[in-house]
């Protein structure tokens, strides 16, 4: 079987994610470049088209695609919801386009073209019929101007032929008054003088290759032999706060004044402004479900659970409920609205955790046994990590074979939050549960709420930490946390923002978590804290905090990445104001986020040249390169480092002998640079990094001009 007509070959399709099985991910209202490698045989011209549309539609929206380089084509269109769109690419040899390129070099070398003339009008009738009634009318000024062009060259044919018969005449003696005289009509029926200019000069080949017919045969090109890619590809668009979010962890039970009592949703909501001027916009609870008392543990995850101890969060359910009830020490399902309008109230949004498992206590594992794991003997199994052993917490099968209601059931708990005005959950441990089942969880979600976000807390292997991107999870928690070297920390943030995995995955770097104290903030000093926060806030445009790291909490438990006596396991309370906090810090690194929008984006980090390894210097620009932002850290807490630094001046447009001021917006100080290379000093005591904004001169009357 002869197959199809496809003259066009389409392929090195980027952006796409696994032969097109994921969604790449961008943020509602940005612009979404896609490119391809788009040839055919032979010299005609090409057309391209990048066809895009919202999942479900059926009619293909269209923007014009155009060629780079080297066969690179490259087009882009402006989603403007939040929600799922498909896209995919169609091209064809445009027979209009290539004719007039080649009347254009016939006409120049002063060929014969009265062939080529009758080829184009054909094909202007052939595109004037294929456009509908009310268009049609557009092409016949131009069919005109094709007449009055062909009819000068076939007179001019037969006066060279009345030429060279009178000719033929002379020369044997004959007369040749008929000759003449057809001449003479021929020359008063039409004008027949031509001067040979280029096309710009000539005002009726002018218009035949003029813009507006080009434009008219584009848009009713032949298309009946286009080569269109073979597959339809996926993009995901969420909202701005997927992407740009300081996010602060708190952790609920421990924010009242009460020793040995937890806090309430009251006790919160007297947090909440102070939360709100550092600058944090997600406030993040671990679960505030009731928890079970069944092998409840006890301070620093004792299997000793003395009288009084509140047994861990992720324990989850008791004879109060499951995960649509809340925790009655912290108050009411009232009290937990009345929080999140509070936060509303102040900018902030609350994310809730989605942890997929129950403690033995909790009512579906006497309503719905089959939900989880038997062993041998009958028994229930409890959560294991070899060594680690979670005897108060019960796995969920979710393969069992009652998993339709299973897998609604979880779908209708996040319905009854996002009921409550939840619209970012953090979900607990999502790589210890099937890969299929959160993208179906997922997808079911944003059928009806596009804007939900989730958070993917999978500390686990990096395929699985990808795939669980790819297949829906908005953000990710990263290996941020344990990057601290120079090469770690640039080759690591490289494959998170310029590779690949930067068109699926968002990191959100977190510089502590309740199970995870890393070692380089163990008893570490004030400086250290500072050097994080400064590498999360600046490195992506989304970061968080758990609470406590503000007032430089690092007292681990012995040989363990976790702190000792962890509010996991015991009511604490906190002094917010504790001596040697960087409250401060904090608040002017979520302000300088808030006031640059270099740092509102995330694929846009670079990293330039410091001669010290303990200097890590980095740099983000906005779209138009008139935000610029320059970010210098001293990875060494202890010591004071130099180094001289790099600028790639030509990426920022400024010449090499060109005066401009950097000015940094932690200390306010400004300084006067010239030329690409400039000398740092960073004290961890004092300052432990430079955040600079490039001030370049607007008008040279003026100051320097600031640039947002």
């Amino acid at each position: 079987m002869v197959p199809q007509i496809n003259n066009v070959v389409i392929q090195n399709v980027k952006p796409e994610i696994d032969n097109g099985e994921n969604r790449v991910k961008l943020q509602v209202n940005d612009f979404f470049t896609v490119s391809a490698d788009i040839f055919s045989h032979g010299h005609e011209l090409l057309q391209a088209r990048l066809l895009y549309r919202r999942a479900g539609e059926k009619k293909w929206n269209e923007a014009r695609m155009a060629l780079l380089e080297n066969d690179r084509w490259e087009g882009f269109f402006q989603p403007d919801k939040i929600g799922y769109y498909e896209y995919t690419i169609i091209a064809w040899r445009d027979l209009f386009l290539s004719w007039a390129n080649d009347l254009e070099k016939k006409y120049k070398a002063k060929q014969d073209i009265i062939n080529d003339l009758l080829e184009g009008k054909a094909l202007v009738e052939a595109a004037m019929n294929r456009a509908p009634k009310n268009e049609a009318a557009k092409f016949k000024p131009f069919l005109v101007v094709f007449d009055r062009q062909i009819e000068p060259q076939k007179a001019t044919d037969t006066l060279l032929d009345l030429i060279a018969l009178a000719e033929e005449k002379m020369n044997k003696g004959q007369d040749i008054k008929s000759e003449i005289l057809g001449m003479k009509n021929l020359v008063e029926s039409v004008d027949l003088e031509r001067k040979w200019l280029s096309p710009e000069d000539d005002p009726v080949l002018n218009i035949i290759l003029n813009d507006e017919l080009k434009e008219l045969m584009i848009q009713y090109a032949d298309r009946s032999q286009s080569g269109q890619y073979e597959k339809t590809l996926q993009l995901e668009c969420y909202r701005k706060a997927a992407e740009f979010s300081a996010w602060y962890e708190m952790f609920h039970r421990s924010q009242g004044t009460q020793k040995g009592e937890s806090a309430t949703f009251k006790d919160m909501i007297n947090r909440i402004p102070e939360i709100e001027d550092m600058g944090f916009d997600v406030i993040y609870l671990p679960p505030v479900h009731p928890i079970g008392l069944t092998n409840r543990k006890g301070p620093n995850n004792s299997l000793t659970c003395p009288p009084g101890s509140p047994g861990c969060p992720w324990a989850i359910g008791n004879s109060h409920g499951g995960h649509t009830a809340i925790n009655p020490e912290l108050g009411t399902l009232e009290d937990f609205k009345l929080f999140v309008e509070k936060c509303k109230q102040h900018s902030i949004e609350v994310a809730l955790d989605l942890a997929l498992q129950t403690s033995p206590d909790h009512p579906w594992v006497k309503k719905h046994p089959q939900w989880f794991v038997k062993r041998s003997d009958g028994t229930i199994k409890f959560a294991e990590n070899p060594p680690k052993k979670y005897e108060d917490i019960y796995p969920i099968n979710f393969n069992t074979e009652d998993r339709e209601n299973l897998w609604n059931e979880i779908l209708e708990v996040c319905r009854f939050w996002i009921n409550l005005g939840i619209k970012i959950f953090r979900v607990d441990n999502p790589h210890t549960k099937p890969v299929y089942f959160w993208k179906w969880l997922i997808d079911s979600i944003h059928e009806n709420a596009p804007d939900v976000i989730f958070l993917s807390e999978a500390f686990t292997r990096p395929k699985m930490m990808k795939t669980l991107a790819k297949i829906g999870f908005t953000q990710s928690y990263t290996y941020f946390t344990w990057r601290n070297s120079k090469w770690e920390l640039t080759d690591y943030h490289k494959e998170l923002t310029q590779d690949e995995c930067a068109s699926y995955m968002i990191g959100n770097l977190f510089t502590n978590t309740p199970d995870i104290l890393p070692e380089v903030l163990q008893n570490a000093p004030r400086s250290a804290f500072k050097m994080r926060a400064a590498l999360a806030a600046t490195l992506s445009s989304t970061w968080g905090i758990y609470n406590g790291f503000e007032l430089c909490e690092g007292t681990p438990l012995p040989g363990k990445e976790e702190y000792l006596n962890s509010e996991k396991y015991q009511y604490k309370v906190w002094d917010w104001d504790r001596p040697g906090n960087i409250k401060d810090f904090i608040k002017k690194l979520n302000l300088i986020r808030k006031q640059n929008p270099a740092l509102h984006r995330y694929r846009n980090l670079e990293f330039y040249q410091a001669e010290n390894d303990n200097i890590l210097f980095y740099g983000k620009a906005d779209e138009n390169v008139h935000n610029i932002i320059l970010v210098v850290v001293n990875l060494d807490p202890y010591k004071k480092q130099e180094s001289y630094i790099y600028l790639p001046l030509e990426k920022y447009n400024i010449k090499a002998n060109e005066t401009y001021q950097v000015l940094d917006l932690i200390s306010g100080q400004r300084f006067y640079w010239q030329g690409t290379k400039n000398f740092i000093s960073l004290d961890p005591d004092n300052q432990p990094c430079h955040i600079f904004r490039i001030l370049k001169w607007s008008h040279r009357e003026q100051d320097f001009d600031y640039f947002f």
